[in-house]
């Protein structure tokens, strides 16, 4: 498996769509450069790396409860038409929504032998929460209830939100930086090449800082995992949130879903090693055990 299907289904959607502005943006002649004789208008480009920046990561934001559905084949649950399980699938969210006095969300099941779930969409009244049929396969009532509770209260701290603005500074960031450091390179070679240099070092850069500001809204992302690990124990209680934990650390041959892997950053776990861990969307098992534990 790659990389860079594991940092996320935001932050991937967040990078090809800032790609696409970048290519759209090249080609319509408007990349955010206003060149004087004396330099570059900074104040310019604050403004318009800002907008496109920001503008990226609230697409991403805005597609996520859709792609997420598209993605892994989340089939909602119809109430009116559910089976028993996925009945009671529906009301313990149900439950866990009027505790957590949140909007009831769209609930749904997803055909996969791995054991997770993830919560995604745009704000507190227009979310999903969705489970694996392998999570329903391998977990007991308790935690479930566990995982459930989790997923809520990432609905309910608005992390979606959070991460989005985050992302969006992210990406101005990057996008700021790439095209000062294109400036210089433009300058450094002939004139009639200067153009072109510029467009190429433009977009590579955007592309590569994209990437790279990934591992710091990754390292928010694991923060807010702490976060939503107290909440879940709030709503379900400690026991259910330290025991769907538990269970989740001993299935160490727990198979993943290929179709997941980009949405590991919406799920209740995620793993990686070494250098990777950057990109990690999740604090290890061990450690997010350990903080429920000695949670007051």
């Amino acid at each position: 498996m790659t990389w860079i299907k594991r940092i996320g289904f935001f932050l991937l959607t967040n990078i090809l769509i800032m790609t696409t502005i970048s290519i759209v943006t090249t080609l319509l002649g408007s990349m955010g450069f206003s060149i004087r004789a004396y330099g570059l208008d900074l104040t310019r480009l604050i403004v318009f790396c800002l907008m496109w920046g920001m503008a990226g990561s609230f697409i991403s934001l805005l597609l996520s409860k859709m792609m997420a559905k598209w993605t892994m084949g989340v089939k909602v649950i119809d109430p009116k038409k559910a089976s028993a399980p996925e009945m009671d699938v529906y009301r313990r969210v149900q439950s866990l929504a009027q505790r957590a006095h949140l909007p009831m969300p769209e609930v749904g099941i997803y055909e996969s032998p791995e054991v997770n779930a993830f919560a995604t969409g745009p704000s507190k009244s227009n979310s999903l929460v969705a489970v694996s049929t392998g999570l329903l396969n391998r977990m007991n009532a308790q935690e479930l209830d566990g995982v459930l509770a989790h997923e809520l209260s990432h609905v309910a701290n608005g992390d979606m939100v959070t991460l989005t603005l985050i992302q969006g500074v992210v990406n101005s960031f990057a996008m700021f930086i790439s095209r000062i450091i294109a400036y210089i390179a433009s300058n450094a070679v002939k004139e009639e090449m200067a153009h072109i240099v510029r467009i190429v070092v433009t977009i590579a850069l955007d592309i590569a800082f994209s990437i790279l500001g990934s591992i710091a809204v990754a390292y928010f992302s694991r923060k807010r995992e702490f976060r939503a690990d107290a909440g879940g124990a709030k709503l379900a209680g400690r026991e259910s949130m330290i025991s769907a934990l538990e269970s989740l650390r001993q299935m160490v041959d727990m198979p993943e879903d290929p179709r997941g892997e980009a949405l590991a950053s919406f799920k209740i776990s995620s793993n990686k090693g070494g250098f990777m861990s950057l990109f990690a969307t999740h604090p290890a098992l061990e450690e997010r055990i350990l903080a429920l534990k000695q949670m007051r």
